[in-house]
């Protein structure tokens, strides 16, 4: 770690001195990109973040979303509806990246990373009830690409499995832009209401300042400035000390403990000991308060001897709280703590002056001493300089630019098994049956389906949730592909009959002083953050990750997105056809391969499709046809296009009959369509008069068969053939 030269001026200007080390190391992480958004908030302002619904919106450690109450009759329990909240059952909603402490240890770094978010969830006086993961990797033929991916699952599944909190949905892209940089992405869904809801921001000087949790040790020192540089050829070995270690069974005594303190008032304000340690959790949430703080290092419950005070106030061992507590509360925040077997350190308390640290390394002083005694002052800096002084970067762009089309021809049925049967589009079984995505009982639809649907009987609705990015879109097209991506989302929760509340979003980047990576990655925010605000979805917080860059090169923008809506009913139409319905394609094609998965196996290239001018009406009335009688299933169209929509379609006891007028047709991935089985196709038609054309493709059937016309070919797959093409995975990892 080091504050480099220019920082370390405007720090000397700003204390009249040169800052102690301690200082200069506590600079160093707050303002890194990690912490500090340098490079990217001066794009963020793109988006908007406000509407009725949302309570707490960007800035704190997970965003408050206020859940609508339905009438008697749409309520999914009619029984309950004369029960129904008005508007005060609220969730949270966050979202995390672990890219580099992934690479470098892809158990602890992705375990950490569902721990982290779990415990913003915390800190907003929440339950944590579901998690999704959005997971890239290299191209999975390459053995250490398996090796992060076999890891990173095993992480998440571990973590996620012990603390009891289910995940229920997400993505996984293999891209050869990700092969020395991988990335992790994970939200959390959190429930809590009016009267539990608890933020980030210090209220009251003279309130005391509580450490609750693990014992503080060495395990990812500098965490923050990690994350804030590029990989380098030997991280797996020499960044190791920057990954810190998970210990899910803490983590889960700590969110019951979170949740007794809940029930008895016993919290003014709290933040969770993420990046930059203690150091940053405390400065902060006195800084977002407009106050100070005093903290005695000593105080501070470790796990390993004769640590010094820059190791104390950085390392990001996990499973920690700061809680800002009420004088007279604190010994029964002790009396909880000691319940659950967790650590608990009186550190220090709020002020309405500087935030300052003061350490002996001896841990013991004399009562003849002096409020200080004989110890240093290591930190003595204004809380909100130091949390929100960093300068931001004013850095060169390069504008990108898409190709023409050169389609290359091919055969029918070879670029059918290549785009159904690559690992990018295949099943990802493997993954989510790693996963417990059914503990809590909240589950109503789980992975492999287009959205998860959670049960929220507090307010008698279900929470959809949809999460995820597409790299060969954004790639292709940072601009139009971002917006495709927040359409795809959105489209996923309209499948399952749900309407979009929010959304959070995790910024995924190269080196931003590169002009053509920094120009692609603004392309890519603004294009998400139109499109989210054309379909009225407010995106209500985040996260930023740049310097996603290694010897193999950057990493394609990835605006990964997890969007929720909300549903009447906790059931939906299935993904697969039930053999009794007409199939209607409803949505307009872009008419372009850009960005496709097709292109990347057969070769080619060309411009990206043009997306609906007015998607929000067409969802609206997907979101209505979906909860029709005569609606059998829904399946909505994008990664892989018709081909993967229909294979996907086909089960064991049905199966599909249709026609496609061409190859372009049958793999155009433009987002904002779906396939719908009907037994009343004339009602479908007219829900989308006006709106979007809607197509007649075929039947389905009771044989397990696709069966698929293109132009005047014929190919034929029955249930087997396409199962044995979508298990790559598994056939490859079990």
């Amino acid at each position: 770690m080091s504050l480099p030269d220019a920082d370390r001026e405007l720090v000397t200007a700003e204390l009249g001195r040169d800052p102690t080390p301690a200082e200069a190391a506590l600079f160093e992480n707050l303002w890194s990109e990690h912490c500090a958004y340098r490079s990217s908030r001066p794009l963020l302002g793109a988006f908007e973040s406000e509407g009725e619904q949302v309570v707490v919106g960007p800035g704190d450690d997970a965003a408050v979303v206020a859940l609508p109450s339905p009438d008697a009759d749409t309520a999914a329990d009619d029984d309950a509806a004369s029960d129904a909240t008005d508007g005060d059952t609220y969730v949270t909603l966050g979202i995390e990246s672990h890219n580099h402490p992934s690479y470098v240890d892809p158990f602890d770094g992705a375990a950490t990373g569902v721990g982290g978010i779990v415990r913003d969830t915390m800190s907003m006086g929440a339950y944590p009830i579901a998690l999704t993961d959005s997971l890239y990797f290299g191209p999975f033929d390459r053995e250490h690409s398996r090796y992060l991916f076999e890891g990173v699952v095993e992480g998440i599944s571990h973590y996620g499995n012990c603390i009891g909190v289910p995940t229920v949905g997400g993505s996984v892209a293999f891209h050869e832009g990700y092969e020395g940089n991988p990335l992790v992405n994970v939200a959390c869904l959190g429930l809590t209401s009016a009267d539990r809801l608890v933020t980030a921001v210090a209220q009251e000087p003279g309130n005391k300042l509580v450490l609750v949790g693990n014992g503080t040790g060495r395990d990812g020192l500098g965490g923050a400035s990690f994350a804030s540089e590029d990989l380098a050829e030997d991280a797996e070995t020499e960044d190791r000390p920057a990954v810190q270690v998970g210990d899910p069974y803490a983590e889960k005594r700590l969110i019951e403990a979170n949740e007794a303190f809940l029930d008895e008032r016993l919290l003014v304000s709290a933040r969770d000991l993420g990046a930059a340690g203690l150091g940053g959790a405390s400065s902060e949430l006195v800084a977002k308060g407009e106050l100070g703080a005093r903290i005695d290092l000593d105080a501070v419950h470790q796990r390993e001897p004769n640590m010094n005070a820059l190791e104390i106030l950085l390392a990001e061992s996990q499973e920690r709280m700061c809680y800002e507590v009420r004088p007279g509360d604190v010994d029964r925040v002790r009396e909880i703590a000691d319940r659950f077997d967790l650590g608990c350190s009186v550190i220090g308390e709020v002020t309405d002056g500087n935030y300052v640290c003061t350490f002996a390394g001896s841990g013991a002083r004399s009562a003849s001493d002096g409020p200080d005694g004989d110890r240093e002052t290591v930190v003595d800096v204004p809380a909100e300089y130091l949390a929100d002084g960093a300068p931001m970067n004013d850095l060169p762009r390069a504008e990108p630019s898409q190709p023409d089309r050169d389609l290359p021809t091919s055969d029918l049925a070879d670029a059918f098994e290549a785009v159904v049967g690559t690992p990018s589009t295949a099943s990802k079984r493997w993954v989510y049956r790693q996963y417990d995505h059914e503990v809590g009982t909240r589950t109503a639809v789980g992975p492999g389906d287009d959205a998860a649907v959670i049960a929220v009987r507090e307010a008698d609705v279900g929470v959809a949730l949809s999460a995820g990015a597409e790299p060969r879109w954004t790639d292709a097209a940072p601009y139009e592909g971002a917006r495709a991506v927040a359409l795809e989302n959105a489209t996923n929760l309209t499948a399952k009959g749900a309407s979009p509340l929010a959304a959070v979003d995790c910024l995924n980047g190269g080196n931003p002083e590169k002009p053509e990576v920094y120009g692609a990655f603004a392309e890519a925010v603004d294009g998400l953050a139109d499109m989210c605000s054309q379909l009225s979805v407010p995106v209500v917080g985040g996260n930023v990750s740049l310097y996603n860059d290694s010897a193999a090169g950057p990493i394609p923008p990835t605006p990964t997105l997890a969007m929720i809506g909300t549903t009447g009913q906790y059931s939906a139409p299935p993904a697969s056809v039930t053999g009794e319905g007409e199939l209607l394609l409803v949505g307009e094609a872009g008419d372009a391969l850009g960005g496709s998965e097709y292109l990347a196996q057969v070769g080619g290239t060309d411009r990206f499709p043009a997306l609906p001018d007015d998607p929000t009406a067409v969802l609206e009335a997907l979101a209505d046809v979906t909860t029709r009688e005569a609606t059998l299933a829904v399946h909505d169209v994008s990664h892989g296009g018709l081909a993967v929509a229909l294979a996907e379609l086909v089960g064991a006891d049905a199966g599909v009959e249709a026609t496609v007028a061409d190859a372009p047709s049958l793999f155009d991935e433009t987002p904002g369509r779906a396939v719908v089985e009907t037994t009343d196709a004339d009602a479908v038609v007219s829900a989308f008069e006006g709106l979007a054309p809607v197509e007649r493709l075929g039947t389905a059937t009771g044989d397990s068969t696709l069966s698929l016309t293109v132009g005047d070919e014929r190919i034929e797959y029955d249930v087997d053939e396409i199962r044995e093409l979508r298990s790559v995975i598994e056939r490859e990892l079990d």
